[in-house]
């Protein structure tokens, strides 16, 4: 299963609030995925960003009136409709929402609103005091009892000079929902562990021994798990990552806080992908204030952090454990040996000295070793391609476990 949205046809709806130039961000990531995009804009719409924009980046003409001459709109409406595999509107005004949750329909996109049953998603943007009026959230409680997805806004400086919530949200957290909307769940009922990120042994309160691990595989993960509706729970080390929709996150800092928070989590779950770099050694005594430079050489004492994967490996009962080998030299023996060693179902290896396979990298090149000896190296990809490859690896051994 891959993230993406290839052969799938989206309508994005355009009503007229100013957030509608992020609209094109929008248009331009959807359509990245593979996507077909129609483009419905509102009149009012068109005062803010011209149809010419969205024509050019869709590759198709925009709906904008019900009875414009010479483009068959009296009935494109009813075709868009059937054949939307998913709606958005972004943004979507105060307006227009209320037009949706009342069934009006005097305009080519609240007509369509009416015709359309595919899934529904409803970006509101707008003023703070409209965004928090009792009609705008009655109707917008309205709508998600009905089944529509309601991305909320997020808050700050507003274009109209006030600061509050109201603000469109992110184009990135927009195509989440999408996403989510459209990914098959084959997860569904399933509970799902995920680590990430470094974690950090402090020496002093300024200073500690880490590592260069963004986070970025484990969220990735994280985020695609939830997707395919699954239940998440997130654990992740320091990491300047923004927590996925739809997962729980647990921030911790050391690995012992690390180790704390999984064992407290793991006969919850069915399956462990512990992506997580957790240190090995932590000093073994902490100052509680700054060392100061001296003249003297410091000899800096290590212990052993507990080993969260062995001990995972000792506990689990009928749970799928999956690991992750980040090696600089002879991966493969290394990683099989981790593999057998700490009773795994199946490890994750990548060279992080390859390039596009480090650390904090967009992509990653990993080989899967499975527990029966099977070797699946795979090829260079985004790490959320990787992270939906994994995914599906660990729904089939799943399926295996004796109780499925």
């Amino acid at each position: 299963m891959s993230p993406s949205l290839m052969d799938k046809t989206i309508v994005l709806g355009i009503s007229g609030g100013i957030a509608a130039y992020k609209s094109v961000e929008l248009l331009r990531r959807i359509t990245q995925m593979g996507a077909s995009v129609r483009v419905i804009m509102t009149e009012n719409a068109r005062q803010f960003v011209g149809p010419l924009t969205f024509e050019a980046l869709s590759g198709y003409p925009v709906c904008s009136d019900l009875f414009e001459k010479g483009a068959n709109t009296s009935i494109q409406h009813i075709e868009w409709a059937q054949t939307a595999d998913a709606v958005v509107i972004a943004p979507a005004t105060a307006n227009i929402i209320a037009k949706i949750a009342c069934g009006i329909a005097d305009d080519a996109l609240s007509t369509f609103m009416l015709a359309v049953s595919a899934p529904r998603i409803i970006c509101p943007a707008m003023n703070s005091a409209m965004y928090l009026n009792e009609a705008v959230q009655e109707n917008l409680k309205t709508l998600q009892q009905r089944g529509y997805q309601i991305v909320s806004p997020g808050s700050g400086q507003l274009a109209c000079g006030t600061s509050g919530p109201g603000r469109l949200a992110d184009p990135q957290e927009i195509l989440d929902e999408l996403l989510m909307a459209l990914t098959p769940k084959d997860l569904a009922g399933n509970h799902i562990l995920v680590t990430a990120g470094p974690t950090r042994e402090h020496l002093d309160p300024v200073r500690f021994i880490s590592n260069p691990s963004s986070g970025k595989m484990g969220f990735a993960i994280a985020a695609a798990a939830a997707q395919r509706g699954a239940s998440v729970i997130l654990i992740s080390g320091p990491s300047s990552l923004p927590d996925p929709p739809h997962v729980q996150v647990i921030r911790v800092v050391s690995a012992q806080e690390m180790a704390d928070a999984v064992f407290d989590h793991f006969d919850q779950v069915n399956a462990v992908i512990k992506t997580a770099a957790v240190s090995d050694y932590r000093p073994q005594t902490c100052s509680p204030h700054k060392i100061k430079k001296g003249d003297d050489e410091i000899v800096l004492t290590l212990e052993k952090t507990t080993d969260i994967l062995n001990t995972l490996g000792m506990r689990k009962r009928c749970q799928i454990l999956v690991g992750f080998a980040a090696e600089t030299q002879d991966m493969p023996a290394y990683a099989q040996e981790k593999l057998k060693k700490k009773n795994l179902d199946m490890i994750v290896g990548n060279l992080v000295s390859e390039k596009g396979s480090g650390f904090a990298t967009e992509t990653n090149k990993v080989t899967l070793f499975y527990k029966d000896g099977r070797v699946e190296p795979l090829s260079l990809m985004p790490k959320d391609a990787v992270s939906h490859v994994i995914l599906d690896r660990v729904a089939a051994l799943l399926m295996q476990r004796p109780e499925a």
